[in-house]
């Protein structure tokens, strides 16, 4: 796959391309990206963003490396703006980590709603009008089709798109979720529930999102302007579906360090694209394996686009391991197993895999790891280590930690 980038084209799914794009949007990390972020200028002209979304989401880019770059660039005042948008990923993702059962529920309440739309040929029809671009209302129909063509939406278009798939389109939210995790490039588990939750008014409990007209038209510069009576007037959340509330708040799972007198094989997924940052070399690696996981984001199919993005990803991962690699992709879990007995560890070593559906899967594989006497595990980044303690509300409390959360990890 290719992107369109300064003008050439460069291969897409490489922690260099990543880079690249980083440095290029450097100047633009402070005022520019200020005054210009809630701007969805169209396909093709988001300029004053930084299109760093899928290479942050498999670390192929690091989240610690792009605030550094703004504080060098911009100082952390500066920067600001940016460095709060960063920095809400790991928030999001650390939220997730502290209440699992939430990416439970979206899982087991989506394929409910898939069920009703088997039966429901209305809902059915009014559903794939609105993938499709179909729906009458230009604005949300052109957000439809970027979607769909680049697997990119601006973050503003998202929360647009969201609200008015919910509350003037009425369609079952989570739907709308599996939607985006089937063609967002970018597509996170803890980010894109989130998100949407965040929009119907479930994450932060009676403040759902109210796409309006004014707003879509000055953030557009009027390239839509809603007309009256478009968009639903009173939008009230859904808080309805889940009275019993939000979950309680978990500790966060503690994950197994490598144990450097064990035959081991590196395990590579999306989830980070980095090994080579940790101490690979105390370790007696006996083997490689990348472990394609993108189509498991949905019942439904996912998009083409997401499955070369990770392709691409991990295979250039795997190359800069240096390690002779198996590629693998997750089907039957207890397949992952029978290769590493075969290779000969007792051990299969991965950076820190999240609540998702690649954990799902390896939840499954797990049951045969123990019982083969393989031990899984993993390391996690000291960036993760940093925010997630802080990621039990909303994302008030961590903006109030930031500073502190920079100077901890050595970027102030």
């Amino acid at each position: 796959m290719l992107l369109q980038h300064s003008d050439k084209k460069l291969n897409a799914s490489t922690r260099a391309t990543g880079e690249a794009i980083l440095q290029d949007f450097a100047p633009r990390m402070g005022k520019r990206y200020t005054n210009g972020r809630n701007y969805d200028r169209g396909e093709s002209n988001h300029r004053d963003v930084s299109m760093l979304s899928p290479y942050l989401r498999r670390r192929l880019v690091l989240e610690q490396d792009a605030v550094a770059t703004a504080v060098l660039e911009h100082g952390a005042e500066g920067a600001e703006k940016f460095i709060q948008e960063v920095i809400w990923r790991a928030y999001f993702k650390g939220w997730m980590e502290r209440r699992p059962v939430v990416w439970d529920q979206y899982r087991e309440g989506l394929i409910r709603d898939l069920a009703v739309l088997d039966r429901d040929r209305s809902l059915r029809r009014r559903v794939e009008a609105a993938e499709a671009g179909q729906s009458g209302l230009n604005y949300f129909d052109s957000w439809a089709e970027e979607l769909v063509e680049t697997g990119y939406l601006h973050n503003h278009a998202r929360m647009w798109f969201a609200s008015i798939w919910i509350f003037t389109l009425e369609l079952p939210w989570r739907l709308g979720a599996d939607f985006f995790f089937t063609h967002l490039l970018d597509g996170d588990a803890a980010s894109n529930t989130l998100g949407w939750r965040w929009v119907a008014g479930l994450h932060t409990r009676g403040k759902p999102y109210h796409a309006q007209g004014w707003n879509i038209a000055k953030f557009t510069n009027n390239r839509f302007n809603p007309r009256p009576g478009e968009l639903a007037e009173v939008v009230a959340g859904l808080e309805s579906e889940e009275p019993e509330g939000l979950p309680s708040v978990m500790p966060i799972r503690k994950p197994h360090a490598p144990d450097p007198n064990r035959p081991t094989v590196l395990l590579v997924t999306e989830e980070d694209c980095r090994p080579e940052d940790f101490d690979l070399g105390s370790l007696n690696f006996v083997g490689c394996a990348t472990l394609a996981t993108s189509h498991l984001r949905s019942p439904r199919p996912v998009a083409q686009l997401i499955e070369e993005f990770e392709q691409g990803a991990l295979r250039d991962t795997a190359l800069r391991t240096g390690l002779k690699t198996t590629e693998f992709r997750a089907g039957v879990p207890s397949d992952l197993g029978r290769w590493a007995s075969r290779a000969g560890a007792t051990q299969i070593a991965t950076p820190y895999i999240p609540t998702g559906p690649t954990r799902d899967w390896i939840l499954d594989a797990k049951r045969d790891l123990d019982e083969a006497g393989i031990n899984l595990v993993e390391w996690r980044r000291d960036w993760d280590s940093a925010i997630w303690p802080h990621a039990t509300a909303g994302f008030l409390k961590v903006r109030k930690q930031i500073p502190s959360i920079l100077q901890d990890i050595g970027l102030t």
